[in-house]
């Protein structure tokens, strides 16, 4: 049997023997509830190490958690390592020795080590490794013995033609499986000294009102609570190794079939009859849990509606989340932040700390946020300490222009215009450079109504609103002509573009939830001429963008017929932005670019809207 085999090659340096035996040493019990800690005065969280053991080490010896010796130092500390220490960067297995030793060595100073799961984790127990980088397989060369990797050359050698070209057989087999492939495959097996240690690893932990996890919150918490997620997405993964062990030591798979082509393959077995009996149950078993949450933007260890939905498309199921699982505020990793400092939104109810600490990947650096008496500070692996964490930058269509809104704003109104030829029937496509940096906009010449200028004005509700979904939108004069110059991303894509791709479907911030918020604001607003040539996405990351404002905020009170009979999701989070806008407060906000009959219609659809996200 394979698994004899591959069980005679037992590791032998000191370093694993080590390390087994942290592994066999039990960790002290949790609370009563095993994933809730309260109590604690000092917390550190670090997130996405990625291999980057040098950026890891100095990052927690400036957060004073271990010393120059690599000891921990943190005393009662709660060290918080939100997933992802693998993948991409080549100290992997450093990076996970290190955490096993320091999780005995806190238990002994009275602290924690929280290690988490993170979807790069999972990865790499389950076989998906599409990111191991080649200097991480060879780290475990220690382990792969030239017999073993010869015999899985063989098993690949003899799924091909009899007469295929021998070294493009061997070539390709030394493209899938590096050197040290075998070696790593073994450690994160279930009885390997990494697998071991990982399936043991919950998702999320809640400590005093915070709750750190990987990805985000996504309902599946709601509904399941933390207990209950964990629990369930923990047999999942133990599940899931276990039966592609079974199926990979009876040679039903091998281990060098991936994760994304197993299940299909698996199922055509299935269909075809070529599995029967036992086999036939574990290849059912294996499909069935690859399609586990802990696998798809549905689970925690993936979400990403946290990081990147608007407080009005997120808000009231994250409160939701939150409320199941007893806390009040999350901290996540997985989306790297756009500052590369660790940053916060919703009014710091989200703090985001992965900060690209691998740089030749990210171009980031190491942080820790340190909470520590409920208070949030923030270092960097250079020592810096006097730092905070920073608000979420507002980026409506420029995520990948390094600047923010009011940088936009200041490129529009002021850089050069260069005409572009596409007109639409009341707007025009232009070019505007400013030093090195060029962007698209589209100008919108305006009504003759003295003051009346809806597409600023629905920019600058949108900000009010914090929905985050109109481009920066400025004043601009062009050949003489009075308007307004929009941002618009030079790819994107229409919803009429869109769905005739059949694209989008998959986003991190669903467009279901997105496409309600629309349905308020252009309630709010007013808007007749909502089409799908008004909806922008781009394809980074299918957040929806709304343009072409021109026939908005008219003085009728009711909805736009468009809107007439769709049902309007308006929660906590839309009735807390709209009592916020006040008669004062839109007067003063918008009474440059609306009339007084404009803003007394936009108050009684206010009005509207409040009265009716208070219907039971």
């Amino acid at each position: 049997m394979v698994s004899s085999l591959i069980r005679k090659f037992l590791a032998s340096s000191a370093r694993v023997l080590a390390l087994l035996l942290c592994l066999l040493l039990p960790l002290s019990p949790a609370q009563a509830d095993e994933w809730h800690f309260s109590g604690v005065d000092r917390i550190v969280a670090i997130s996405d190490i990625h291999g980057a053991y040098g950026a890891m080490v100095k990052t927690l010896q400036a957060a004073d958690v271990i010393d120059e010796d690599l000891a921990w130092s943190g005393g009662k500390t709660h060290l918080v390592i939100t997933g992802d220490l693998l993948d991409r960067g080549p100290g992997s297995r450093r990076v996970m020795d290190l955490i096993i030793r320091l999780e005995h060595e806190a238990l002994r100073a009275g602290g924690r080590v929280h290690q988490l799961l993170g979807n790069h984790e999972v990865m790499n127990l389950i076989g998906d490794l599409r990111y191991v980088a080649d200097e991480e397989y060879a780290a475990f060369l220690d382990i792969e013995s030239a017999e073993e990797r010869e015999f899985w050359y063989d098993r690949f050698r003899n799924s091909k033609p009899a007469d295929v070209n021998e070294p493009d057989v061997r070539s390709e087999f030394d493209e899938k499986a590096p050197p040290g492939y075998f070696g790593h495959r073994r450690a994160f097996r279930k009885d390997g000294t990494y697998g071991k240690w990982l399936l043991k690893k919950p998702t999320m932990v809640v400590i005093n009102d915070t709750v750190f996890v990987h990805g985000g919150v996504p309902p599946f918490v709601a509904e399941y609570g933390l207990a209950g997620a964990n629990d369930d997405l923990m047999k999942d993964l133990h599940d899931f190794v276990t039966t592609s062990e079974k199926l990979i030591d009876t040679g039903v798979l091998s281990p060098i079939d991936g994760f994304k082509q197993s299940p299909a393959m698996l199922t055509y077995k299935i269909e075809t009859g070529q599995l029967e009996g036992e086999f036939m149950t574990s290849a059912q078993q294996f499909v069935d849990l690859s399609k586990s949450p802990l696998h798809t933007a549905t689970g925690p260890t993936w979400y990403r509606g946290t990081a990147t939905c608007s407080s009005l498309v997120e808000g009231d199921a994250l409160n939701v989340a939150l409320s199941a699982i007893d806390a009040k505020r999350v901290v996540i990793g997985h989306t790297p932040t756009v500052t590369r400092r660790v940053q916060q939104r919703m009014n710091g109810q989200i703090v985001e700390i992965d900060t690209g600490m691998l740089k030749a990947n990210y171009d980031g650096s190491g942080h820790a946020l340190v909470i520590d008496d409920g208070e949030l500070s923030v270092v960097n692996q250079d020592g810096s300490t006097d730092l905070l964490p920073i608000a979420h930058p507002v980026r409506v269509g420029h995520e990948s222009i390094p600047i923010d809104d009011e940088a936009m704003a200041r490129i529009l109104a002021n850089g050069t215009i260069a005409p572009v030829d596409t007109d639409g029937a009341t707007w025009k496509l232009v070019r505007v450079t400013s030093g090195d940096t060029t962007v698209s906009a589209y100008f919108t010449e305006l009504p003759r109504k003295n003051g009346f200028v809806p597409e600023l004005a629905a920019y600058k509700l949108d900000r009010m609103l914090h929905l985050g979904m109109v481009p920066v939108t400025v004043r601009r004069e062009i050949d003489g002509r009075q308007g307004t110059l929009q941002f618009v991303p030079a790819m994107t894509l229409t919803e009429r573009a869109r769905v005739a791709a059949s694209e989008g479907w998959i986003t991190p911030c669903p467009l279901a939830k997105q496409w309600d918020a629309m349905y308020v604001f252009d309630t709010l607003i007013h808007n007749p001429g909502r089409t799908p040539s008004s909806m922008l996405y781009s394809p980074d990351d299918w957040m929806l963008m709304l343009v072409h404002h021109e026939s908005t905020f008219t003085t009728k009170k009711t909805r736009p017929m468009y809107l007439t009979n769709v049902e309007l999701a308006i929660g906590d989070q839309w009735r807390t932005a709209l009592l916020e806008l006040d008669d004062e407060t839109l007067q003063a906000e918008l009474g440059d670019v609306l009339g007084k009959r404009h803003l007394a219609a936009l108050a009684k659809r206010r009005d509207g809207l409040v009265k009716e996200s208070m219907r039971p």
